[in-house]
Protein backbone atom coordinates (compact mmCIF):
# COMPACT_ATOMS: atom_id res chain seq x y z
CA UNK A 1 0.00 0.00 0.00
CA UNK A 2 1.31 3.45 -0.90
CA UNK A 3 1.37 6.28 1.62
CA UNK A 4 -1.22 8.24 -0.39
CA UNK A 5 -3.63 5.28 -0.27
CA UNK A 6 -3.15 4.98 3.48
CA UNK A 7 -3.88 8.70 3.95
CA UNK A 8 -7.13 8.28 1.95
CA UNK A 9 -8.13 5.29 4.10
CA UNK A 10 -7.47 7.22 7.30
CA UNK A 11 -9.50 10.21 6.02
CA UNK A 12 -12.46 7.89 5.33
CA UNK A 13 -12.25 6.80 8.98
CA UNK A 14 -12.39 10.29 10.46
CA UNK A 15 -8.70 11.28 10.55
CA UNK A 16 -7.64 14.72 9.31
CA UNK A 17 -4.32 16.04 8.05
CA UNK A 18 -2.95 18.39 10.70
CA UNK A 19 0.26 19.30 8.87
CA UNK A 20 2.83 17.99 6.42
CA UNK A 21 6.39 17.87 7.66
CA UNK A 22 8.73 16.97 4.82
CA UNK A 23 7.46 13.70 3.38
CA UNK A 24 5.38 12.80 6.44
CA UNK A 25 1.68 13.59 6.77
CA UNK A 26 0.77 14.18 10.42
CA UNK A 27 -2.83 13.10 10.96
CA UNK A 28 -5.01 13.73 13.99
CA UNK A 29 -8.28 12.43 15.38
CA UNK A 30 -9.29 13.84 18.72
CA UNK A 31 -6.15 13.85 20.86
CA UNK A 32 -4.42 11.05 18.90
CA UNK A 33 -1.71 11.67 16.31
CA UNK A 34 -0.26 9.42 13.60
CA UNK A 35 2.60 10.08 11.19
CA UNK A 36 2.26 8.57 7.69
CA UNK A 37 5.29 8.60 5.37
CA UNK A 38 4.40 9.52 1.77
CA UNK A 39 7.32 8.97 -0.60
CA UNK A 40 5.76 9.28 -4.05
CA UNK A 41 4.71 5.89 -5.44
CA UNK A 42 6.90 3.91 -3.03
CA UNK A 43 5.10 1.07 -1.27
CA UNK A 44 5.10 1.03 2.53
CA UNK A 45 6.27 -2.15 4.19
CA UNK A 46 3.73 -4.64 5.53
CA UNK A 47 4.85 -4.12 9.10
CA UNK A 48 4.68 -0.33 8.92
CA UNK A 49 1.24 -0.40 7.29
CA UNK A 50 -0.02 -2.83 9.94
CA UNK A 51 1.43 -0.70 12.76
CA UNK A 52 -0.21 2.49 11.46
CA UNK A 53 -3.59 0.76 11.03
CA UNK A 54 -3.28 -0.67 14.55
CA UNK A 55 -2.55 2.82 15.98
CA UNK A 56 -5.58 4.15 14.10
CA UNK A 57 -7.69 1.23 15.41
CA UNK A 58 -8.67 0.21 11.87
CA UNK A 59 -9.06 -3.46 11.03
CA UNK A 60 -8.44 -4.32 7.42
Amino acid sequence: MEGKELVKLLKKNGWQIDRISGSHHIMVKGSRTISVPVHGKQELGKGLTHAILKQAEIRK
